[in-house]
């Protein structure tokens, strides 16, 4: 199960980032997003509480039952075992965070989630991918850029990296070229008005842009 969903996040490499979208919008967001030809998404936890981390939880519940065999549904802004425990139990299949906890790293791995934790510094890439990080957030990564990421590579080779924050379709292919093998891509994609006007063939057309850089890169 594992190895299945590294393979497609290797595969399909654009991981779309739902971030305080309504319950009721979920799967209407969802569709546009496959009619695009996106296969991953984050639902992200709330740091602030304002959802609580059961209804994240249902939300990931709605979406993997819903799409199963169309989708893959992950976890965002993991902060705590109970959230990895939360997510599993819901039918999430990974865990992205926006540090490294080695603690939230071995419940993944308990619990046969996929890890993914952010770094930044060549110590605490080394440090994830030690402790059974699958993949590793480059985070924020533009803030860096691609050289930054070619110049990591050529020591940890090894390490699979996602480039995540600030990343849209004009440097998609620098940060391919740099070496990462994905990418997790928020508002650009998952335009919050769009959604609030209900306007599905445009994020759709969002989606598809994304994904052509991907099949063309």
């Amino acid at each position: 199960m594992k190895s299945h969903i590294v393979s497609a996040i290797e595969t399909h490499k654009i991981i779309a980032i739902l971030r305080g979208i309504p319950a009721e919008k979920l799967i209407q967001t969802a569709e546009a997003l496959i009619r695009g030809g996106i296969r991953l998404l984050e639902i992200t936890y709330d740091a602030s509480a304002k959802i609580s981390d059961e209804e994240t939880a249902n939300s990931i519940r709605t979406l993997a039952d819903h799409f199963k065999g169309k989708l893959l549904i992950g976890a965002g802004t993991v902060m705590t075992t109970e959230q990895v425990r939360l997510t599993a139990e819901s039918g999430g299949c990974f865990i992205i965070s926006p540090n490294t906890d080695r603690e939230i790293i071995k419940a993944c791995n308990d619990f046969g989630l996929v890890s993914i934790p952010g770094a930044l510094t060549p110590s605490e890439i080394a440090d994830a991918h030690k402790a059974g990080a699958d993949f590793v957030k480059l985070f924020p990564v533009t803030t860096m850029g691609p050289a930054y990421v070619k110049a990591i590579k050529a020591p940890l080779s090894h390490v699979k990296l996602l480039a995540v924050g600030g990343i849209n379709q004009e440097n998609m292919t620098e940060y391919l070229s740099a070496g990462v093998c994905g990418f997790g891509i928020g508002s650009d994609i998952t335009d919050k008005t769009l959604i609030r006007n209900n306007d599905w063939d445009a994020i759709a057309q969002k989606a598809k842009a994304y994904a052509e850089v991907i099949r063309n890169g």
